[in-house]
């Protein structure tokens, strides 16, 4: 007994081992900073993300770069010094036709408007409707589907029932049929004036019908959160319902929704384009990608001056595919099962 007295003093005398000089310590990292880190790390990742920004600038800067190249959007010019008036009237001059001094990617067949200044200004039409009828369908697929998994019960029956209501629609015809009286509906209205008709009607459209898909997801997520126990003690805590559901359900599902966020953009400038191109969309004289494919087969300009339809078939193809890369690469990085370094 002594003896273990003793050892037991000895012991509590003696000095705490002093912690290994150098050694590195842990760091806690957030869920955006370490899907930033993993981004970082991959060059595809990376390659796309300069796309995307490179696209969103060249759009938010058109005015100022139709400006720099001295012409605009709309201003026609028809002389016979700029377009065939006996061949082919209407088909750009050789030194019209593509990339100059004057006009950086030529001019356009029929009405002789420069090609730069319509690409800039119909990605800020293009990319507009894109990112506005994100918005739309993310705020609506978030707070229904969070609200349908959340409540359970009656709510998250005639919710899903509306949801499979949705889903079950033929999307395209869908869209064809409604945005001619959607537009008619507009037009007395202040979102019905000049180029904003277009516009409004698509980003109401495509907003209206995207969210379902979301709300799905976002439902099952909130279905397991509601029984974890943040939620418990927010609620023992007298936090009302809306309380829990916007301040602890929904900023656990933002992965989730960022991930389709960037997923859904892309998906909905192709269908700008493609309504645009089938003429329920923006039409002339206001630009957009869509409306310019629209110009190059109406006309069968694409026959005589593929130049005309390559422009924006190529901008549209690498800002779509730029966008899908940086989907796959955030979903990447937000998947909770990835390993964390």
């Amino acid at each position: 007994m002594t003896q273990l007295q003793s050892t037991v003093e000895a012991t509590a005398a003696s000095p705490s081992p002093s912690p290994a000089p150098n050694r590195p310590t842990a760091e806690a990292r957030s869920l955006l900073a370490t899907a930033w880190l993993r981004i970082r790390r991959s060059k595809i990742a990376l390659l796309s993300l300069c796309f995307v920004v490179a696209i969103m600038l060249f759009a938010i800067l058109g005015p100022l770069l139709s400006a720099m190249s001295g012409n605009d959007p709309f201003t026609s010019n028809t002389s016979p010094d700029v377009l065939d008036d006996l061949q082919t009237p209407g088909l750009p001059l050789p030194g019209y036709m593509y990339p100059s001094a004057s006009h950086w990617l030529g001019v356009e067949p029929g009405l002789g408007r420069d090609l730069f200044a319509r690409l800039a200004y119909g990605g800020q039409v293009s990319l507009t409707i894109a990112l506005l009828s994100t918005a739309v369908s993310v705020v609506l697929g978030t707070v229904i589907g969070a609200a349908a998994g959340y409540f359970g019960g009656k709510t998250d029956a005639i919710i899903s029932r509306i949801m499979d209501l949705f889903l079950a629609f033929p999307h395209l015809l869908l869209v064809l049929s409604l945005t001619p009286i959607l537009q008619s509906r507009l037009r007395d209205t202040p979102l019905g004036q000049g180029s904003f008709l277009p516009m409004a009607s698509l980003v109401i459209i495509l907003g209206f019908f995207g969210w379902a898909y979301l709300a799905r997801i976002v439902r099952g997520q909130v279905l397991s959160l509601r029984e974890r126990e943040f939620v418990e003690a927010a609620r023992s805590f007298g936090a009302s319902h809306l309380s829990v559901l916007f301040r602890q359900i929904i900023p656990n599902v933002m992965g989730v929704v960022l991930v389709y966020a960037t997923m859904l953009i892309p998906t909905n400038i192709s269908a700008e384009a493609a309504l645009s191109f089938l003429g329920v969309g923006v039409k002339d004289p206001t630009p957009s990608w869509g409306q310019m494919l629209n110009a190059a087969q109406s006309g069968n300009w694409y026959l005589s001056d593929p130049w005309f339809l390559a422009v924006p078939g190529a901008m549209l193809i690498v800002t779509v595919l730029a966008f899908n890369l940086l989907g796959d690469a955030v979903r990447d990085a937000l998947d909770p099962k990835a390993s964390r370094h």
